[in-house]
Order: C-alpha cells, then structure tokens, then sequence
C-alpha cells in the first residue's frame, strides 16, 4: 500500500544520506513530501530534493498561506520520519516548537514519528538530548540509532546517523505497525501503548571481555544491538529500564539508567543487585563461559623458538542459572541462547534443554553464525514458555524482534496479575 510520507531533514552534516532515505522510499512505491529546514538547505539544495522525491519541496512556514499547508501536509501524512535529526531539532520538538515548516508539519499530524538522530557524541551523550529522547519516547516517537563510527573529522563514537536503508525499514515497519492494528505474528508488530508502564526490567546486552594482559582479551562477536533494543523498546512502552552494558558496540539508548561492566565477574556482580528490585530480567549479553586463570600485569611477549602458547582458563560464574536458582517469583526471567546448530526442530531442543537447566522462564533462542545473529541489523528468534511450548515467533529487524519479545513478557505478566487479582477476590468472598 502506498504511504503519504514526510520526510524531514534537518540542518546537520549527514543531511546528504537522507537523499537515499527519501529515493528508496519512493523506489518502493511511497509518495515522498521532503520538508528541510532552512539550515538543511546549506547541505543539499532544493533541486536535488525535488527531482529525488519528484514532489516539489517547501520549507517556508508563511508559503499557501490560503491552502493552509503548514497544517495540511502533516494532516495527510501517513508517517514522518526525520533524518538527520540534529540535537537542536529534537531539542525543539520535545519542547513542541513551531518555529518553522517542519514543527508544524508534526504537530499537526497523528502519524507515527520516527527520528534517526545525528550528532557528535558529547551532544548525544548530553543530558538535556538524552531527557529530550526521552520525552519523545515516551510520546510514542521511535527513535532510530545513532549507530556508532565515524563522525565529522577525526572524531568517532555514537552519534552517526544511522544507514539509510537501516532508517527506512524501521520506518516502514512502524507504518505497518500502526496500519495492522489486529495482526497476530510476534514477527509484525502491534500497537501496545505503554503496556509495561510502572514494571521494573533489567537488561543485559553486549559481550563479556575477559583480560588477559593490559592489550589483550578474550570476547565475542556480540555487538549488544539486540539487547539494546530490548531495552529501548521496554522503555518506549513505559518501562522503567535498567540497561547493563557489556562493551556496547552501539551507542546507548535513551530513557534507561545504563550501568557498564566489562567482564562476566562485573557483569554478574551488577545483574544479581539488580534483579532484586525487578519485575523482568532480561539476559541477552553474551558472557564468556572462562575467563584466563591468571591476568598479566605486563604485555605478554612472543618468546623466540616457541610456536605454541598453552592458556589455562577457568569457569566462569553461569549468571542466568544463578538467577534461575534463586527464588524468584516476582520477577519473570528471560535467557537468552545463541546456538550454531543449523536444523530448527535440534535449535528448539536445544534451547528446551537451556530453559530447563537455567531455570528461566521464558527462553529466546535464535540461530547464529560467522554472519548470521552477532552485529547484524535483523534477528531471527523462538521464543519458549514455561512448558517447553514455542510461544512465539519473531523476525526482522532487531527492534522488530524486540517488540515481539516484549508482547510475550507483557502478556505473562498481564497474566500474572489477572491470577493474583482472582486469588485476592476468591480470599475475599470465600465460598
């Protein structure tokens, strides 16, 4: 179905990626309004919008003053997505400015909203910017990125705008999101509000980093984008999150309280304080199953005439059995298995096997390869209850996959307090 889609574009050297937002939107069928700020003009002149999304392109708040088209284009939009979104514009659309063309344009609309943020880190990592995402979060906004990188100079870090093909599949699904109201897949996700709003949810997201010398370590390949997502969409549905980050390879969200760990020992130490207070625990950081015996004050140097190298590692503490071992019956705990077993029936076994020996939950198993799972954009995961039964299916992006997720946890805990509340009223009217 084709979209009535806003695009807007602020003022911020990653302007000239958003030529491809707007071409691969309208290469896939969708009717493009481009709606720059004056400032984004300095980037990527007028004719080039035009002739990308072949609709002429406005930026002038007193222009078809007798059309009223400072309100109109944002009551025929189907979706607005903003890219780049500068700190200075988020800034002002947190505050409800309408200062210009593109203010009004969204508060005149009732489409979803999406914003890919671009920035230097400093600014990003700012806590007027991180309380003004969250602001818009927690107005239903989606906030895309920032991905981590290269920025303007020499500098690098979060604050990159997020790929343009990244930003667009995100907006889309949030599209058909609101467009599908009834859809029943965990793999295309509804609306849901702030179904989490007032529960407490602790994530764990990234890899585990074991030193062996002050250079060297031993890890994985987990960049923390589906944790992280987690945790953002938690807090986009009213949650109060607490991210523990293991060596992020993406930049942080906003709205969540972020405590950083490097190695498994740190990562549990923070995990078991904080699961004490929680209504869901969420372990999705890869942790090393050892860590080296002994760490080398000093760089471990080559020795001539030796070609091998014999490291002695011990086990590591197993942070979701622990969790799972402990009393937790007001806290709903979810692992997480990342197996390379390439036959779906023998995945699923597998993950029935984890569930049963962590004692979570819920258990989300995904399959993962040298390319496939780790540091990629799009997720693939089962999602087993209690029974061993498969409760869900989610796949696509990994903030797709996070959503369907969080509908299983949201609906366990709906459940949860349906069975307390008759358990109230069956003691209060006793036969």
């Amino acid at each position: 179905m084709a979209l009535n889609i806003v695009v807007g574009i602020t003022g911020g050297i990653a302007a000239y990626k958003a030529v491809s937002v707007v071409r691969s939107l309208v290469l896939a069928g969708h009717d493009v309004h481009v709606v720059p700020t004056e400032s984004a003009l300095r980037f990527v002149g007028r004719p080039t919008l035009e002739a990308i999304s072949r609709n002429p392109v406005h930026t002038d708040l007193y222009e078809g003053v007798a059309e009223v088209r400072h309100v109109a284009i944002g009551q025929a939009a189907d979706l607005i997505v903003i890219a780049p979104a500068t700190a200075n514009s988020i800034a002002k659309l947190a505050a409800g400015l309408a200062d210009d063309l593109l203010g009004n344009t969204v508060l005149a609309s009732e489409a979803p909203v999406v914003i890919a943020p671009a920035m230097h880190t400093e600014m990003w990592n700012h806590p007027a910017t991180r309380a003004n995402v969250a602001t818009l979060r927690a107005r239903g906004v989606t906030i895309v990125g920032p991905a981590v990188g290269q920025l303007t100079g020499s500098d690098s870090g979060p604050g990159r705008l997020e790929e343009p093909d990244v930003i667009v599949a995100a907006a889309l699904e949030v599209a058909d999101r609101h467009a599908s109201p009834s859809s029943g897949s965990a793999s295309e996700p509804r609306p849901h509000g702030r179904d989490l709003a007032g529960r407490r949810i602790v994530v764990s997201a990234g890899g585990t980093r074991e030193p062996l010398d002050p250079v060297r370590f031993l890890g994985n390949r987990s960049s923390g984008k589906q944790g992280v997502a987690i945790a953002e969409a938690a807090a986009a549905r009213g949650a109060d999150v607490t991210l523990v980050a293991a060596n992020l390879e993406v930049g942080e969200p906003g709205g969540c309280r972020v405590r950083a760990v490097s190695t498994a020992l740190e990562l549990r130490e923070a995990m078991v304080e904080a699961a004490a207070a929680a209504d869901v625990v969420v372990m999705a950081a890869a942790v090393a199953d050892f860590r080296p015996a002994s760490v080398s004050e000093a760089k471990i140097k080559k020795v001539d005439g030796e070609e091998r190298m014999t490291l002695e590692l011990v086990r590591n503490p197993d942070i979701l059995a622990e969790l799972g071992a402990a009393p937790h019956d007001g806290t709903l705990l979810v692992g997480f298995a990342a197996e390379t077993e390439p036959d779906s029936e023998r995945l699923l076994e597998l993950g029935r096997g984890k569930r049963r020996a962590k004692g979570a939950d819920l258990l989300v198993v995904n399959h993962v390869g040298w390319s496939k799972g780790f540091a990629a954009d799009e997720n693939a995961v089962s999602i087993i209850g209690p029974s061993d039964e498969v409760l869900a299916e989610a796949s696509g992006s990994k903030m797709s996959v996070a959503h369907g997720i969080l509908d299983v946890v949201a609906a366990r805990l709906a459940r949860g307090d349906d069975a307390r509340a008759a358990s109230t009223t069956k003691e209060s009217h006793p036969a």
